[in-house]
């Protein structure tokens, strides 16, 4: 049997109850949602009882999603399962960090609000949207972006899936040209144009809100969506070029398949990343985990 990876869920993925079976079934997740809470009032019923709308706001969803992501890796490591490895898909990546021990769990809680808050603004700032492009090769769709002054491609997500982010004002004419070459495009529920230039100044802006952290080299390998490699030292760096470069999660998956792993748990909300590692190894044994029932029946299905 190969390794054991954790994927933390990333933003788009958020929904209204996400964590609350954790937070009712966990004395530790219990304690790091009412720590949160005295962080920033309102969090638990964001997370327990938000709108679409609201929780599609970026200063909103990534506070609660990292709240989401980790407690259900907690959960999953209180029922006995310890990865080897773990990655998170954009916002992933921070409770994926903490998870590993790069910083503590209230720390990159608070990570989590200054990167939304930065990104949040970024977005305002920079009207942008994005659009999962579907059936198309990733160079067919790097053409198109070219055909564009403000549309790039930036989530390289699974063969046959490739995320754009572009100004609002040349969406249309994008779409177009993508049904045009042959292509399908979905919008993504995300507030802004994410890992592109549009995020320039959030970077800089994450990055000096960082530096208040005391930030480590993680524990447990921690695969990065800016590099592809396992993390260093270099935690803020990482974590400040992650958001306004590409995000990379192919090819990450298929790093971490080259060293070894080949089960993978999805770990906060939804099934997102578990359908797109099928797409990218369809021999990798693949689950999902958003409640106490999925726990125990990961639990089961792998024997533990």
């Amino acid at each position: 049997m190969g390794k054991i990876a954790f994927v933390f869920s990333g933003q788009g993925a958020q929904k209204a109850g996400m964590g609350k079976a954790f937070y009712e079934a966990s004395e530790t997740v219990h304690a790091l949602f009412d720590g949160a809470e005295a962080l920033r009032a309102g969090t638990l019923q964001q997370c327990f009882e938000g709108t679409a709308e609201e929780l599609k706001e970026t200063q909103n969803t990534q506070p609660c999603l990292y709240l989401a992501d980790l407690a259900a890796a907690i959960a999953v490591s209180e029922a006995g399962i310890t990865p080897e490895g773990v990655a998170g898909f954009s916002l992933g990546e921070l409770p994926a960090l903490a998870f590993a021990g790069a910083y503590s769990y209230l720390d990159g809680f608070q990570l989590a609000c200054a990167r939304g808050k930065a990104m949040a603004k970024a977005a305002a700032e920079h009207p942008a949207s994005m659009l999962a492009v579907m059936k198309l090769e990733n160079s067919k769709v790097e053409e198109v972006c070219k055909q564009f002054q403000q549309v790039y491609p930036v989530n390289y997500n699974a063969p046959g899936q490739l995320v754009v982010a572009g100004a609002k004002e040349e969406m249309d004419a994008f779409s177009k040209a993508v049904r045009e070459a042959g292509g399908r495009g979905l919008p993504v529920a995300v507030g802004g144009g994410f890992h592109s230039p549009f995020m320039d100044e959030a970077s800089k802006e994450f990055a000096e809100a960082a530096k208040a952290f005391d930030l480590k080299k993680p524990e447990v390998t921690v695969y990065s969506n800016f590099t592809t490699e396992p993390y260093t030292e270099e935690v803020r760096d990482l974590m400040m070029h992650q958001i306004n470069h590409s995000l990379r999660w192919q090819e990450s998956i298929e790093r971490m398949a080259a060293d070894g792993f080949d089960t993978f748990i999805e770990v906060g909300v939804g099934d997102t990343l578990k359908k797109l590692i099928k797409r990218i190894l369809p021999d990798a044994k693949v689950y999902n985990v958003s409640n106490m029932e999925e726990v125990a029946k990961v639990k089961e299905e792998m024997g533990c």
